[in-house]
Parts: C-alpha cells; sequence; structure tokens
C-alpha cells in the first residue's frame, strides 16, 4: 500500500478507521488511547466516536496524534479547524449561535466544570418557548455528528429540566407533545392516538409487558422515596441501595427488549441511546455506593444524585419511552416481548403475571420446515447451517427417541465411533452385555422422572473424558428421548494447569 492510500479522514469514526487501517490500533495506544484495545469499546462507543472527540476526552494534544499518524506514513485529513485555523482576534465579531451551537456550549460548559443549576437556569430563559422535541431532536444530531454519548447525557440532564416545577397536568400535555412531536419529525408514528393514551391500554393489560415495567418502576419509587428519608436523616442507606440494585434486571429487559426494537426496526435512536447510557451510569454508581464500606465524604451527596437520576429515568420511561413503543410496536411484536422475557429474574418482588392472550400464540405450533428452512422458537436455520452447527460443536452428539432408537449422530471424528448403520437400531444393540445393563438402568430413571443427567468421567488414550447423559423432555415435561454428549477434558486441565 503507498502512501497516497493511506489516507486518514479524522471525519469518520474511530470503528471506521479501524476496521480499514488496523495497525492504527496500536499507533493510537501508543499516544494514550489505552482502551482501544478492548473490542467491546471499538464495536460500541467507537462507532460514534472521531478521533478529534476522543482525543479531547483523554485530554491527548491531536498535535501528537496526527504526528504519530504521520511518523507512520498516513495522510491526515479532515483536521480540525482548532489546530490548523489561526487565532481570532479580540475585535472579532462573533457569528449568532445557532440552536444546536448553543446546546453544544452547554455541554463544553459542563465538562469544563460549570455548576449544573446555573446552566438550567440559562436554559430555561432560551429554550422555555419550544418543545421538547426540538431537545431530543438535537440530542440525535449530536450523536450523528459523534458527540460523545456522555456528553449527550449531560443535556438530556439538562433537558429533564424543562418539567421540573410543572404541574402533573403540564407535565402530560408536555410529554404527549413531545412523544408526537418527535415521532412526526422522524415520521415513525404508526397510530395517530393519543400516545400516553396508547400505552395506558396497555398498561391496564393483565400480564403485557409494559404492565410488568410500569409495576417495577411503582415498586422502585418507594425504594427510591424511603432511601431519600434515609439520606435527609443523615443515615447511609446502604442496605436499601443493595435492593434498588434490583433494577439492573429492569434496566436489562429495556436494553435487550426494547431499544434495539426501537432504534433497528424504527430508527428511534436517540432517546434510546441516551437512555441506555444512562441506564448503565445509575447501575454502576448504585453498585459503587453499595459496596463501599469505608467512609467517603461525598458518598451522601452521590447517593442523592443517583436517587435523583433514577427517579428521572422513572419519569422518562412513563412518558417518553413507554409511548413511543405503544404506538409503534406491533402486536406480534409484544408477544415477542412478552416470550423473551420469561427467563428474566423477578425484579423487586414484581411477581411475573401471564398476559392470556400472549400465552395462546406461545402454544400455536411452528411449522418445522418452511422455505427451506428449519423454525424453531429460537430463530431458524437453513439445512446446510444446521448441519454445520451441529458438527462445529465441540463434542460427540448421539440422541436416542423415547422408543430407545438411535435417531441422530453428528459427524465427524470420533473418540467413540458411531457407525451410520446402527441408526434406526435400538440403542442397548450399540453396547457390549457389561455395560448394558447400566444404559438400561440411565434411560429407565430417565424415562420415569427420578433422574435428569448423568456425568460419567473416564480415561480413554491417556486423556480425561466426561460423558453426559441427560434427559430430553418435550415444553410439558415429557421425555421425548436421551441425548449423549462426549467431551475431551484435556483443554480445562490445561487451562487450569491440572
Amino acid at each position: 500500500m503507498n502512501k497516497q492510500d493511506k489516507k486518514i479522514d479524522l471525519g469518520r469514526s474511530i470503528y471506521e478507521l479501524t476496521n480499514e487501517f488496523p495497525e492504527l490500533i496500536d499507533i493510537m495506544r501508543s499516544v494514550g488511547f489505552k482502551e482501544i484495545t478492548k473490542k467491546g469499546m471499538l464495536t460500541s462507543v467507537g462507532r460514534i466516536m472521531t478521533i478529534p472527540n476522543g482525543a479531547k476526552i483523554k485530554k491527548i494534544p491531536m498535535g501528537d496524534v496526527i504526528k504519530a499518524f504521520g511518523d507512520a506514513g498516513f495522510i491526515v485529513t479532515g483536521i480540525p479547524e482548532s489546530e490548523t485555523a489561526p487565532v481570532p482576534q479580540a475585535t472579532d465579531t462573533p457569528a449568532p449561535m445557532t440552536r444546536t451551537q448553543q446546546l453544544k456550549d452547554y455541554l463544553r460548559r459542563l465538562n469544563e466544570g460549570e455548576d449544573l443549576e446555573s446552566i438550567r437556569d440559562e436554559f430555561r430563559m432560551h429554550f422555555a418557548d419550544v418543545e421538547a422535541s426540538e431537545i431530543m431532536y438535537a440530542e440525535q444530531e449530536l450523536l450523528s455528528e459523534g458527540t460523545p454519548l456522555h456528553e449527550v447525557q449531560q443535556l438530556c440532564d439538562v433537558h429533564s429540566a424543562l418539567f421540573h416545577g410543572a404541574t402533573r397536568e403540564e407535565q402530560i400535555a408536555a410529554a404527549e407533545a413531545e412523544v408526537e412531536a418527535s415521532l412526526n419529525r422522524e415520521g415513525m408514528v404508526r397510530i395517530g392516538a393519543d400516545n400516553l393514551s396508547a400505552a395506558a391500554e396497555l398498561i391496564a393489560i393483565e400480564g403485557h409487558p409494559l404492565q410488568t415495567f410500569t409495576r417495577e418502576n411503582e415498586a422502585l419509587s418507594l425504594l427510591l422515596q424511603r432511601a431519600k428519608d434515609e439520606l435527609m436523616a443523615a443515615n447511609r442507606p446502604t442496605e436499601l441501595l443493595k435492593k434498588i440494585r434490583e433494577i439492573a434486571i429492569h434496566y436489562a429487559k429495556k436494553g435487550d427488549l426494547l431499544y434495539p426494537n426501537l432504534k433497528v426496526r424504527y430508527d428511534i435512536s436517540g432517546p434510546s441511546d441516551v437512555m441506555w447510557t444512562v441506564d448503565d451510569e445509575i447501575r454502576d454508581e448504585l453498585g459503587a455506593l453499595a459496596m463501599d464500606a469505608e467512609p467517603v465524604d461525598d458518598w451522601h451527596k452521590r447517593a442523592a444524585k443517583v436517587i435523583e437520576r433514577a427517579e428521572e429515568m422513572i419519569y422518562k420511561e412513563a412518558n417518553i419511552l413507554f409511548p413511543i413503543c405503544a404506538v409503534n410496536f406491533s402486536q406480534e411484536e409484544w408477544y415477542g416481548i412478552y416470550r423473551d422475557s420469561k427467563p428474566y429474574a423477578v425484579c423487586l418482588g414484581v411477581e411475573k403475571t401471564v398476559w392470556k392472550e400472549a400465552e395462546a400464540t406461545l402454544k400455536t405450533p411452528l411449522n418445522a420446515i418452511s422455505e427451506g428452512e428449519v423454525r424453531l422458537p429460537g430463530g431458524h436455520l437453513t439445512m446446510e447451517q444446521l448441519r454445520a452447527l451441529l458438527n462445529t460443536i465441540p463434542m460427540e452428539i448421539s440422541f436416542v427417541d423415547a422408543d430407545n432408537i438411535n435417531r441422530f449422530f453428528n459427524e465427524g471424528e470420533k473418540l467413540f465411533q458411531r457407525p451410520g448403520m446402527a441408526i434406526d437400531r435400538e440403542v442397548f444393540s450399540c453396547h457390549p452385555p457389561r455395560i448394558e445393563g447400566m444404559v438400561r438402568s440411565i434411560i429407565a430413571e430417565f424415562r420415569s422422572g427420578t433422574r435428569d443427567s448423568v456425568p460419567v468421567w473416564m480415561e480413554k488414550n491417556g486423556r480425561t473424558i466426561l460423558v453426559t447423559y441427560t434427559a430430553v423432555r418435550d415444553g410439558a415435561g415429557k421425555y421425548i428421548g436421551t441425548v449423549e454428549l462426549v467431551q475431551d477434558m484435556e483443554f480445562a486441565k490445561e487451562h487450569f494447569g491440572v
């Protein structure tokens, strides 16, 4: 690759640049971007972060970064004006700031340590005559321009000041206008009805996901109030905070079931991205406070702040997130969310209730083969994909049906050979007489329900082997067969130095 081909546009995201030029990772690490070697950071924050923004956050001189790239043979373009333009003279008359520039200026001042309350006052003065949807649109625009999520979140905290002190009726009206205007701006309205009413109708359905989310928030509100009372009494509500930490389950469900659907299917990314970041920050801070056993001077201040942020999130969910979901998600999507929420642990004592309408859809039989694919509740695969998947799993897999007939062996080299001629034969015919009795006993216990799994450790050809026999049951618990899994465990011995 010649030098002309090694051109870096600093306006592109870090993810895009490092994907095209992987050697940039080591160069950037050498000048101070220590977290760039973490794949999770690169593929998440890196997708919206530019190198100049990252350098500003990490306080790394852009001159050092540009020099390092040049020394490695790269041509750098898109250099920020602050690195190339002359310093304006004092007599220069600044151009009037646009609204987005004003918002960015608030962010800059917050980052430089200016008091949040003073900025809130100015924010109210300049933005009191606009709908909150304009602020949400600006948040999404800032994200698309590459502004780091944590900076946009500071703006979100200022944004919430628009609602503080208003009556409940004013809050509802403002929130409804915010959702409607935001969705109209993005062309995403699916139902032209009252958004909050749409959410309320779903919340009233017994067992509906929005009802569960709302009940969890109600339980959280009570705990947060108790924690505030303790703080007012100068106590340290450590145990209460440990209980409040269960909200991580609530946040995980939002992150897995609501946010991705909004972003991928409906292209509503701004509010979701910002809220998701706050969820993580609240969860992490609650964990830090609950685990901090030593006296810390700012502990009470930090606790009061995280409680306030958790309360604001409850409000934003009820008046922004849930209505957005209500007017966009289809009934089938809500059925899927209900189904996928089942494995999550109980949150804040809110027991799961049954949504009868959704339960009926879960019992609808699936077409086993459709359009050349095997369709299952967990997804769908072509026959080629399914075969390759089963052969890639690092185990020998054998399945015996409820009539004790061999039905399936995966392919590949095996410690215990499985001849194709054994398929459709009784499993007992494949074992020598000395262990046939053991096999019959195991299957009989599986069939009766007295046992579900039997692990057998052994040595074979000088290697440690684990053979696991497990009962296979259908959704109703009925025995439908036995699976035998053979796994070479030498890798575990090597890993743990046994």
